[in-house]
């Protein structure tokens, strides 16, 4: 038997900005909301799908460095250039976290300066 993942929870100041932040990324919708926490997912799928959720809870905790973990994400309908565009068009931001300039890949952070790569390889949708 194996686990497999089911959501990411992310600790956020502003649940709201960053679920309308990544639903418009990921072409996720709002799934629930409890105690001021929003969950989003795929739409048509929701908690136990074959993607997993996030969890966007409040939290007044500030962060201080890089996280330990990131998200990457692939552009399943455009070339890595134009999905740049349109991630920058809905809020992010390009941030450096000691990258050479010859990656193939942007890191970005979301509105609460959370980063998130953005790799070449287009994914079938």
């Amino acid at each position: 038997m194996v686990s497999r993942i089911s959501e990411l929870v992310l600790n956020c100041a502003n649940p709201e900005l960053l679920a309308e932040f990544w639903c418009g990324v990921l072409g996720y919708v709002e799934l629930d909301r409890e105690d001021g926490a929003i969950e989003i997912g795929p739409p048509n799928a929701g908690f136990g799908g074959l993607q997993p959720t996030i969890i966007l809870s409040p939290s007044s905790n500030p962060r201080t460095g890089r996280l330990p973990l990131h998200i990457d994400v692939n552009p399943v309908d455009r070339d890595q250039d134009a999905e740049l565009e349109r991630l920058l068009a809905l809020g992010a931001r390009p941030a450096d976290v000691g990258q050479t300039g010859d990656e193939q890949w942007h890191v970005l952070a979301d509105p609460e300066g959370n980063e998130f790569c953005l790799l070449r390889r287009r994914l079938d949708p």
